[in-house]
């Protein structure tokens, strides 16, 4: 499966991911599977570029989190570039903040962000895909990053106890409905 909305290009000194929809539970899984190659190959920097993204969700936030941990993991940074001011006060006033850097004035990329966003615009970027998610690969997605928002502080974990446990619940009638078809 394709989502047109995220293109990306592996830079020498970065992974550059470039959304240009709104950041969600439908192309979360993509940015997943991309970063996380990227990852295995011991990249030491992802850049997500949302200056033209309208907006992010808590599904897509809760992946950037759990991306930003696995980086830091192996000593490696997540960056936020130029989201919008609603954008970027959702993630602060979850503590993404404190994972990644959002919009960093001191990073390289910024004196050639205007190079890289063409060369992604000029066919140079991939689109990403996530492959065909069913419908329990998908609420495993957003659980999992929910889960992630959830575990940083004790207020998402407020804010986010009631839909975990409503995943929690349609994962496990799921998981019993396949095992009667098995």
């Amino acid at each position: 499966m394709t989502d047109s909305s995220l293109t990306y290009h592996e830079f020498d000194d970065c992974l550059w991911v470039r959304c240009s929809s709104r950041g969600s539970f439908v192309n979360s899984p993509a940015l997943k599977a991309i970063a996380e190659k990227y990852i295995a190959k011991q990249g030491e920097l992802i850049v997500v570029d949302l200056e033209i993204c309208p907006g992010v969700d808590s599904t897509f936030m809760g992946t950037l989190a759990g991306l930003a941990r696995k980086m830091m993991e192996q000593g490696g940074f997540l960056q936020i570039a130029t989201p919008t001011q609603r954008t970027r006060a959702s993630m602060e006033s979850l503590g993404l903040d404190m994972l990644l850097d959002i919009d960093p004035a001191d990073a390289g990329w910024q004196a050639n962000i205007a190079d890289r966003r063409a060369q992604l615009s000029q066919g140079n970027g991939k689109e990403a895909t996530a492959g065909n998610m069913n419908e329990l690969d998908r609420t495993r997605h957003v659980l999992e990053a929910h889960n992630t928002l959830r575990s940083m502080n004790h207020k998402n974990n407020e804010t986010f106890g009631y839909v975990c446990e409503t995943l929690e619940e349609d994962l496990m009638r799921h998981e019993a409905e396949l095992g009667e078809r098995d």
